[in-house]
């Protein structure tokens, strides 16, 4: 009927390869696609076989091509594919590419963690500028409070900067200020008044825009507090309680001097940043581009490498553990085939090459004919 109608008649083959040459030759023979492996090993547990270290390395190079491809991809950077595949690279030239790889990811890594860092300075500096803003108009506002304690005189009618009376009953008056997430101020208010006895005074007010968050990235809405409270043991819990409901508390000015001070330090910090920030995210791209450019054939090479290695676990050596010994099927048709791309391996191996006498220690052995089956 033809080979079009009926499957290539197979036959089991068994290759014999030095350990040096085994590599090269199985990347050859997997380019040309002309085999199937059988495993010979398959009473071994994977982690017991000859090469499960080599495995390792590649799991390894994997893993930091996929942390490069996601900070690509994080950067928006075109990542160029490649029209042809390249082959596996040599044994000489993995050490080289696995340094370069780890030496290219510490570099990224602490250049992300710079910027991340410089990112995170300039949005609380942002914050504090707002509380600033926010909390000047809170002074001037005049508070009504009536203290839990009879001997406590009552504070009706009188401004919050106005404590004359609390300083006679030696208390000392102090303030914690910062943001608070929207959905937190509610619960964070009747907190304050059950633990301090209503021995604070919380003023709110709204941020008009939402601001991101410094720790998560996530914008949200923003409330700027103002806590004015009495005594030392009133302040730690009024600081603790921030702390569970993570609020961002920032230093409160005592004057409108140091205010003033504050505010143009943090404006001239904050344009210091952005000039830095600037700067580390140019640096980050152009490292993410030149990697770019490479990335996609590095990944094919290592997947090819790690697959040669997961053959060479199939393989079983000699007593001498200086010889390989695989059994493949393969059509017959392309025994010669299989020859020349063992002999193509070896040499490739041999640098520089041999005459192709120094070849002969590959062999290749047809099983008997009865055990091949059709495929």
């Amino acid at each position: 009927m033809g080979s079009l109608f009926r499957s290539e008649t197979m036959c089991l083959a068994q290759l014999f390869l030095q350990s040096g040459t085994a590599y090269e030759c199985l990347s050859v023979l997997g380019e040309k696609g002309l085999v199937e492996f059988r495993d010979l090993n398959q009473n071994v547990s994977s982690f017991q076989r000859k090469f499960v270290g080599e495995v390792k390395r590649c799991e390894e190079l994997e893993r930091i091509l996929a942390y490069l491809v996601q900070e690509i991809n994080r950067a928006d950077i075109p990542l160029p594919e490649g029209e042809t595949s390249p082959p596996a690279p040599p044994l000489k030239q993995v050490l080289e590419m696995q340094e370069q790889l780890q030496k290219l990811e510490v570099e990224l890594r602490e250049v992300t963690k710079n910027k991340e860092k410089l990112r995170k300075n300039l949005l609380e500096l942002i914050e504090y500028t707002h509380m600033l803003r926010v909390t000047k108009t809170f002074v001037k506002r005049n508070v009504e409070f009536e203290p839990t304690y009879e001997e406590f005189p009552p504070l009706e009618n009188e401004s919050l900067l106005d404590y004359s009376c609390m300083q006679r009953l030696g208390a000392k008056l102090g303030f914690v200020s910062g943001l608070i997430n929207q959905g937190k101020v509610e619960a964070f208010e009747k907190m304050l008044w059950r633990v301090c006895k209503g021995y604070t005074i919380v003023t709110y007010a709204e941020l008009d825009e939402p601001l991101e968050d410094p720790e998560t990235g996530e914008v949200i809405k923003w409330y700027v507090f103002l806590i004015s409270f009495w005594g030392e043991q009133i302040g730690h819990k009024v600081k603790k309680i921030c702390d569970c409901y993570h609020c961002h508390v920032y230093p409160y000015p005592n004057t409108a001097e140091e205010r003033r001070e504050i505010q143009e330090g943090l404006n001239t910090r904050i344009q210091d940043l952005y000039t830095v920030l600037h700067k580390t995210e140019d640096y980050l791209r152009q490292v993410l581009c030149k990697a770019a450019e490479s990335v996609y054939s590095r990944v094919i090479q290592v997947k090819k490498m790690k697959a040669i290695y997961h053959m060479l676990n199939m393989c079983s050596f000699d007593v001498t553990n200086k010889c390989l010994i695989a059994e493949v099927w393969c059509p017959e048709a392309d025994l010669h085939e299989l020859r020349r791309a063992l002999e193509e391996g070896s040499v490739r191996w041999l640098s520089p090459p041999l005459p192709k006498v120094g070849v002969c220690l590959i062999k290749l052995r047809a099983i008997d004919r009865q055990e091949r089956t059709p495929c």
